[in-house]
């Protein structure tokens, strides 16, 4: 996880949202890293696990990353959820929820859908705190000074 921090923090300089993904192989390697390019590369499909998900295919040679471990700092959304059960990466590792776009517990739950042939395991919250505050940081920096009095839901 602290990898896929990095690369979040990556994706700060390019004004993207700060979120990073790595794909881990079996035997405990990176095969694969991601952050957010959306901005940067004008990619309505430039999440960060996407990202890692192509970079691991790539390394592997192969679309299937059976035995593979996608972590991303920020729950998944609906896209990338699906992206992970079409990769059949064996498991899912996410920090923050995110409860307005999430698709692996929060506002769906595309990765456990008993219709689909393959449904990942699921690790939520790790380093969930360090991955919610840099986001709270960058949108806030977004809409100026932040009021950490208002709501939370709106951070």
């Amino acid at each position: 996880m602290r990898a896929a921090l990095e690369e979040g923090r990556a994706a700060l300089a390019t004004g993207d949202v700060p979120i990073g993904a790595v794909v881990v192989d079996p035997s405990g390697a990176v095969i694969g890293t991601g952050r957010n390019v959306r901005e940067a590369e004008a990619d309505p499909t430039g999440h960060a696990e996407v990202v890692a998900l192509r970079e691991a295919a790539k390394a592997r040679g192969e679309w299937r990353l059976e035995g593979c471990t996608l972590v991303v700092t920020l729950e998944p959304c609906t896209m990338c959820a699906g992206a992970a059960v079409l990769a059949r990466v064996e498991r899912i590792v996410f920090g923050a929820f995110d409860d307005k776009a999430g698709a692996v517990g929060s506002l769906w739950d595309v990765v456990r859908d008993r219709r689909l042939n393959h449904r990942p395991e699921v690790v939520a919250g790790l380093l969930a705190e360090e991955q919610r505050a840099l986001l709270e940081d960058f949108f806030g920096a977004q809409r100026g000074a932040p009021d950490f009095g208002e709501d939370p839901r709106r951070l």
